[in-house]
């Protein structure tokens, strides 16, 4: 337990924790900027939205390819190397973009920012593995897991002042200064493991090896050792499943302010109750840890599966229940409560557990690579259904969202399968060796 750690553990964990908490939140510092300068650049450059459009896509492309370069390069070098050149790498693009002036600027520095922003996920997830115990670990990583919906806010309320009163370069500037002090932090405070900074290690050998993916764990592994952990079957399904839980995420953040406006409410109003979907999500993400730990003792497949069935009594609610622009706002902060749990879990503490705390960055990024082929799909997807009538569209996009939540319940029913299948061959192998 966690009082049996000394002083200097105690000290020292609770600097990784705020370290990677304020890090990954500064990851979006260096990652959101751009999403409320759009109709600004529109005006000032003269682009139409369709090419901005492009520009985002750009980065969403390289983010997705970044995961699974980064969650072998982590896994040979460690979150420190990969969390340090990433941020400084991101840091100067948004340097480039605060003094850009062309269209191809906007474009290369775009796809070179998503790459190196997709070392954040694993190395942070890799960090904060080796420092919590397993029967810890999904309260802690339940409320650690906000710290993009913080950085979201962040670049919201500073962003948009910088914005408004100084035009969208200083927005650039302002919150890349900030996350140049992230930088520093992270330089200080973080290390990637207990004996690192010249303590005993936290995370101690379970009694019974209970990994489904039983990979080396070695300091460092070769190519085909990597490869073994990111095409094994139970990694794949998980990086499936969290490709419906991406899609859905994404999807509401991008288009529910559109839906509330077409509804009813005006483009404030919209904007302001589509965030009852983060709020409620928020609130997911830590009752969904304390639950893990507590009730389910580490189940989070489970706990998962269970959470996707929520997801379709909370889409159903929305199709037959949501007679009004704020009444599908309120359902919707249900969808949002039961998306975000399964979505802090897949790439969080379900890294950690299926193939030890070593591997973690490699399982973090193959399953966040997968993952984030879900935001480059939904946006074409979702713009070809709302064509035409609206109403029809809504309702067309509705229907989707039903079936992804379907899906997501059939795939965390195949990996419940698998995980069992892995632990009873595993047993009887320990069993067969002995």
């Amino acid at each position: 337990m966690a009082s049996s750690l000394t002083r200097e553990q105690v000290l020292w964990r609770w600097r990784i924790l705020i370290a990677t908490y304020i890090g990954y939140a500064g990851y979006y510092l260096a990652r959101k900027v751009f999403s409320i300068c759009k109709t600004s650049l529109v005006a000032d450059f003269g682009w139409d939205l369709r090419a901005v459009a492009h520009i985002w896509t750009v980065y969403l492309v390289a983010y997705m390819l970044g995961q699974f370069l980064n969650s072998f390069i982590g896994r040979k070098y460690g979150a420190r190397v990969i969390l340090l050149g990433g941020l400084a790498v991101s840091i100067g693009c948004n340097f480039v973009f605060g003094f850009a002036n062309s269209y191809a600027t906007f474009l290369v520095f775009m796809f070179v920012n998503g790459l190196v922003q997709a070392t954040g996920w694993p190395g942070v997830v890799g960090t904060v593995s080796q420092w919590l115990r397993k029967k810890e670990q999904g309260t802690y990583m339940g409320f650690w897991s906000t710290n993009y919906q913080l950085g979201t806010m962040v670049v919201g309320t500073l962003g948009g002042y910088l914005l408004g009163k100084y035009g969208w370069r200083w927005s650039f500037f302002g919150c890349n200064l900030i996350t140049i002090g992230v930088w520093w932090l992270l330089y200080f405070w973080q290390r990637n493991r207990p004996e690192d900074a010249g303590l005993s290690a936290i995370v101690e050998k379970p009694a019974e090896d209970v990994r489904a993916v039983r990979a080396s764990e070695a300091t460092r592994v070769s190519f085909k050792e990597y490869l073994f952990i990111a095409l094994n079957p139970v990694v794949l399904v998980m990086g499936a499943s969290y490709f419906c839980v991406k899609f859905l995420r994404y999807a509401l953040d991008s288009w529910l302010p559109a839906f509330l406006n077409i509804q009813g409410l005006g483009v404030a109003n919209a904007s302001y109750f589509s965030q009852v979907f983060t709020v409620a999500g928020f609130g997911g993400a830590i009752v969904t840890g304390i639950l893990l730990d507590r009730y389910f003792k580490g189940n989070w497949a489970v706990l998962s599966l269970l959470m996707g069935l929520g997801m379709i009594a909370g889409y159903l609610a929305v199709i037959h229940l949501g007679t009004t622009p704020i009444s599908v706002a309120m359902w919707f902060g249900v969808v949002g409560f039961m998306v975000y749990g399964p979505d802090t879990m897949l790439a969080g503490v379900a890294s950690v557990v299926v193939a030890g705390e070593m591997n973690t960055v490699a399982v973090a990024g193959v399953v966040n690579g997968i993952g984030s082929i879900g935001p480059i799909v939904q946006e074409e997807v979702i713009a070809y259904l709302m064509r035409g009538d609206p109403a029809t569209g809504i309702r067309n996009t509705n229907l989707l969202y039903l079936s992804m939540s379907i899906a997501f319940v059939c795939l965390m029913v195949v990996v419940s399968w698998r995980l069992r299948v892995a632990h009873r061959q595993h047993r009887e192998h320990d069993a067969a060796a002995a």
